[in-house]
């Protein structure tokens, strides 16, 4: 079972943590916000809402509670794990990636390395800072909010890389492959929350909640939980992704890749609740320096998934966004735009899966000093979700968010 090899994989990184104290390499950053939020109950207190926070949020609140390791056991091997602790919608402690990393010394022009556990594909240019979170804004895309909290790879990982100045060229490139078990239940949030835009990573030990959807009463979906376990093994099959990073220069950097959790539509675990969902799609993310002080942020996600015998389910589902951040001495500002669309392409009449919206965010970052950081962001947006009408509420609505935040790092 994917949650046994789990706890056997923690616990040897907190041994291996233990072991090597001495040389570990240890990040972290402690942040905590006051938010002005809507009516609307957010989705992770079984409401409608597609912020992490809402008005009950009238306190303060511990968004981020991370410690970011890195061990060196060897000349070529490594143990990375990163820890965090959530205080919404319950206090929780656990493990976002836990992985050996194996990157043997060459005098080869190519350069390669494994990563063996449970880690985020690279997919992301908008997540580079200490435990996957973001220097730009608070609150991630709805592409990043959605892989934060179904998407993870457990298992291995190999990337072989050809680095420019080997080569004494202006481009280089890497390779990337992978293969996996677990995240069969990915699909499950886009088909009955639809997007959503949040900074709350998913641990390996929690699931994450949704309304109580009309159409989880009726036979054909009777045993689905009222959450996704989104790191669960259901079906057996591995799954797996390739992908290609492109750099030019130190101005432009360019990924895109293919995922596919091979996931088998007609299994189901009735214990937890949990079905295994086909789900595939396509990401392309690019960062362009338009000067020392300006870049330019962007990234595109098509894909489909389906579930159960004849496709019961079958979305195709889309999002992109676009921002520019700008750093000028201790500030730094970021606008980013969002768009989000799932399709129900199946003849299920009792279960509407279509969804769609768009969001803008806004977010200023003043550091005060080299370790303590405070900001303001502001945000918007409209959704339009089929399924909130067969549980009382209007399919439109229109949310808004005020947040003040002060950072520390380790």
């Amino acid at each position: 079972m994917i949650t046994n090899n789990l706890l056997k994989l923690t616990l040897l990184c907190c041994i291996v943590f233990f072991s090597g104290a001495l040389s570990a390499q240890v990040k972290g950053l402690i942040q905590v916000r006051a938010v002005q939020g809507d009516d609307t109950l957010s989705f992770q207190e079984g409401g409608i809402g597609l912020y992490r926070h809402d008005a009950k949020s009238d306190e303060l609140i511990l968004s981020q509670g991370i410690l970011d390791f890195n061990v060196d056991l060897a000349s070529s091997w490594s143990a990375h794990g990163v820890l965090n602790i959530n205080q919404d919608p319950d206090v929780a402690l656990g493990l976002t990636q836990a992985y050996i990393k194996y990157q043997p010394l060459s005098n080869s022009n190519y350069k390669w390395h494994v990563r063996v556990g449970g880690f985020y594909p690279l997919m992301s240019l908008e997540n580079p800072d200490t435990g996957w979170t973001s220097p730009y804004n608070y609150t991630n895309s709805a592409i990043n909010s959605w892989i934060g909290e179904e998407l993870r790879t457990v298992g291995v990982e190999v990337t072989i890389k050809r680095p420019a100045k080997r080569f004494n060229s202006a481009h280089g490139f890497s390779v990337i492959g992978a293969t996996f078990k677990g995240n069969d239940p990915a699909g499950t949030l886009l088909a009955w929350r639809g997007f959503a835009l949040h900074d709350r990573q998913t641990t390996f030990n929690e699931g994450v909640r949704f309304a109580p959807i009309a159409a989880l009463n009726e036979s054909q979906l009777r045993w689905q939980a009222n959450q996704v376990l989104p790191f669960e093994e259901v079906d057996g099959r591995f799954g797996y992704y390739v992908g290609m990073h492109w750099d030019y220069l130190k101005q432009s950097q360019f990924r895109i890749y293919y995922y596919d959790n091979n996931g088998d539509p007609t299994k189901l675990n009735i214990s937890s609740g949990q079905y295994a969902w086909d789900t595939r799609f396509t990401s392309a993310a690019w960062l362009y320096k338009l000067n020392k002080k300006t870049r330019l942020i962007a990234q595109v996600l098509s894909g489909k998934t389906e579930m159960g015998y004849n496709a019961l389910i079958e979305n195709t589902y889309y999002s992109h966004y676009l921002m520019m951040s700008h750093k000028e001495g201790k500030h730094r500002v970021s606008l980013r735009y969002d768009y989000f669309k799932v399709t129900d392409n199946d003849t299920t009449v009792f279960d509407p899966n279509g969804s769609h919206g768009e969001g803008l965010t806004a977010t200023w970052r003043y550091q005060l000093s080299e370790k303590l950081q405070i900001g303001v962001e502001g945000a918007t947006l409209k959704s339009v979700v089929e399924n909130r009408a067969a549980i009382g509420f209007k399919q439109s609505i229109s949310q808004q968010q005020v947040m003040l935040n002060m950072q520390w790092k380790l």
